[in-house]
């Protein structure tokens, strides 16, 4: 089973854009959008909904305020500043604690060492993932909460699911629509996969960023290509991510120029291949017919078939 991973160093580099077209390139795939802290790949798909689950990422302290005296040792001992006093109004001394759920980590000390027992923990919602159909085939997605915790977990959720439904459908390639950045979520997201495409802007920040995320993906040992999006708002720029690429060597394997057409399928909800101008269909056909050769020559994806654009 082939898993490509989209990716890119910062947001905004076009990254679910890119992604989405390669979903209309590639046949018989599953789709997964790992960026689980701002998910928009179903944005731009005709999808509906057919399976959603919660997700529990964790567990919080509560204080039970009958049984609480209040001694305070759960104030001194939290290292997270959880623990919040409240007073008394009659008295203006502290009648009690609760427990900020935001601040809270769910490590359990304060219920450990509670003098009456009065703190317990509770597993914590974080989240919702869901099975989608749609135009492009199944996706799977889900909506981190607000402030919420464990976000490669949920992506591993994820990657697992889609392996599932790729194996019970007989489909070959999962493609992923990766998150921004190196933090833990893109980690999840990459580890194990077949093959990584880094979608990048010239820009400053996006080549320092996309440096950054090229170590990450070499430490796990990922075989690893570059898409230069928007190449022609900036050449000097552009220029100055090749030059890097060929000292990494790392292959350029597409170019795409700023088209007004990303912007009018994205307003209609739509991937660009909805609203294609034959300049971009040009460069999107060199970017699968490098990427497959890459992928191949990498030791991945021997089979790789994509389609031809009209």
């Amino acid at each position: 089973m082939t898993e490509l991973v989209v990716v890119s160093g910062k947001g905004g580099t076009g990254k679910t854009t890119v992604t989405g077209a390669l979903a209309g390139l590639l046949p018989e795939r599953v789709l997964v959008d790992c960026d689980v802290d701002a998910a928009n790949l179903r944005l731009i798909l005709d999808h509906n909904v057919i399976e959603t689950q919660d997700f529990i990422g964790g567990q919080r302290s509560v204080i039970d305020a009958e049984a609480c005296i209040p001694c305070g040792t759960c104030y001194d001992l939290c290292r997270f500043d959880a623990v919040v006093p409240f007073s008394d109004p009659k008295t203006n001394g502290i009648a009690g604690y609760r427990i900020d759920p935001y601040a809270c980590e769910g490590c359990g000390v304060c219920g450990r060492f509670c003098p009456e027992e009065a703190i317990h923990t509770e597993p914590v919602m974080s989240g919702q993932w869901f099975v989608s159909d749609s135009n492009l085939g199944p996706l799977v997605h889900a909506r981190l909460g607000i402030a919420a915790g464990n976000s490669g977990r949920l992506v591993s959720l994820l990657r697992q699911e889609a392996r599932r439904r790729a194996e019970t459908l007989g489909l070959d390639y999962i493609l992923i629509d990766g998150p921004p950045g190196i933090g833990c979520p893109v980690i999840a997201s990459i580890t194990g996969a077949t093959y990584v495409l880094i979608v990048t802007e010239p820009s400053l920040s996006a080549l320092h960023d996309m440096s950054r995320l090229l170590e990450v993906v070499r430490h796990f040992g990922i075989p690893a290509g570059v898409c230069i999006n928007k190449h022609d708002i900036h050449e000097i720029m552009t220029r100055r991510i090749e030059q890097f690429a060929a000292e990494q060597q790392l292959p350029v394997l597409g170019r795409l120029r700023y088209d007004r057409a990303v912007v009018a399928a994205q307003l209609k909800g739509q991937t660009v291949l909805n609203n294609i101008s034959r300049t971009m269909s040009g460069e999107l056909s060199g970017l699968q017919t490098a990427l497959a050769e890459s992928m191949k020559s990498a030791g991945g994806g021997q089979s790789l078939r994509t389609r031809k654009l009209s």
